[in-house]
């Protein structure tokens, strides 16, 4: 009988294999399991895609079963398609470490990779929010990884906090200066009283280096990078522009939706605007998504209304956001991909990709169960 049950059990996960094959998946199935060509599920949470020479390369978190899930045991998956239905699988692309010394070491936090390519160096660059291990999210760095191939294997570089010793470019010239800063006060989690300067943690983490949590990256058209994070314990947004090398910051950064507390930020551009969709601070529990749009990637951003309608557009049908993509060879095309979180079972959670239509400047999100682009 045990034989029977194993011989059982390997051509049922044959037979999966081959269905993935044999029967391409020809549109977006949203909260249902998705499955690669071996017939798993995608393991690519909070992540990100590059296009390259006809080939999407999704990056995104490699989850475990149960609660163990939601720090980092694996490391960064990546996937391939050549038409986003159906997706290889390409491996793990950044390992965590064996090392209990390194910072990403088996066990940290390390959440939301997103990739670009650096034409100045030829390499492939990954940053992602990184909470070292044992410490919650108290440490809120940034971790850079790079690589030579699109699909890895990346090699980790650094991590830490953003910008030490450098001031916003678009704070008030008469108010730099550490002797008047304001005092942080902390009500419990996230959260400050409302009489209180929103700018007192940027003050507070000044020397140090700003925080950094939920993040993501946007290369635009001439060739400047930005990273794009919650800061100031998520009170604000800052927007910080990367060096040459796509590896470090320039100093140069912007404050934007002071004391908004804003997470899970996604921009794209189109028609010469930028355009963002974020959440609120909720923990796993899912909100209402936020919109904006600027003229200018570092601002002012001018708030716009929730961007989804219909039933669950309070809750953002139950997802977060995680990137925004432009289709390949279609203008004026854009996927909103989302996150719909399990974080008692983290290995469960499914994917919301939703086609993403423009009133004016007001994006607009519609709970799609099944559709193509």
């Amino acid at each position: 009988m045990k034989i029977f049950t194993s011989l059982a059990s390997f051509f049922l996960v044959l037979a999966a294999g081959t269905f993935a094959f044999a029967f391409p998946q020809k549109e977006f199935n949203n909260g249902e399991i998705w499955k690669d060509d071996n017939g798993i599920h995608i393991n690519a949470h909070g992540g990100g895609i590059l296009f390259e020479r006809g080939m999407y390369y999704w990056f995104g978190e490699h989850k475990i079963g149960g609660t163990a899930g939601n720090a980092a045991e694996v490391g960064v998956h990546c996937y391939s398609s050549k038409d986003l239905y159906n997706w290889k699988d390409e491996g793990i692309a950044l390992k965590v470490s064996d090392d209990p010394q390194s910072p990403i070491a088996k066990g940290c936090i390390l959440e939301r990779p997103k990739v670009i390519f650096c034409k100045r160096t030829q390499r492939y660059v990954m940053w992602f929010h990184l909470e070292l291990k044992g410490r919650g999210y108290g440490a809120a760095h940034s971790g850079v990884a790079v690589a030579k191939k699109i699909t890895g294997p990346y090699k980790f570089l650094h991590s830490g906090r953003i910008n030490p010793g450098c001031w916003p470019q678009n704070f008030p010239k008469e108010r730099q200066n550490l002797e008047n800063a304001p005092a942080p006060v902390r009500l419990g989690g996230s959260w400050f009283p409302e009489n209180m300067d929103p700018a007192a943690f940027m003050f507070r983490d000044f020397k140090g280096g700003q925080m950094a949590r939920d993040m993501t990256l946007f290369v635009d058209d001439d060739g400047k990078a930005y990273h794009i994070y919650a800061s100031e314990e998520n009170g604000t947004l800052q927007i910080a522009e990367l060096d040459s090398t796509f590896t470090k910051h320039s100093g140069k950064y912007w404050r934007a939706f002071e004391g908004r507390f804003m997470e899970a930020p996604a921009i794209c551009k189109r028609k010469g605007k930028y355009y963002m969709i974020m959440s609120g601070c909720t923990g796993w529990a899912p909100n209402a998504a936020r919109s904006a749009v600027a003229d200018e990637i570092t601002g002012p951003w001018r708030e716009l209304k929730n961007p989804c309608l219909g039933d669950g557009a309070h809750s953002t049908f139950g997802a977060q956001s995680t990137f925004i993509l432009p289709i390949h060879g279609k203008p004026d095309k854009f996927i909103f991909m989302a996150d719909m979180w399990r974080p008692n079972d983290a290995i469960d959670g499914r994917y919301l990709w939703l086609p993403m239509k423009f009133n004016g400047d007001q994006i607009e999100l519609r709970n799609t169960k099944t559709w193509k682009y």
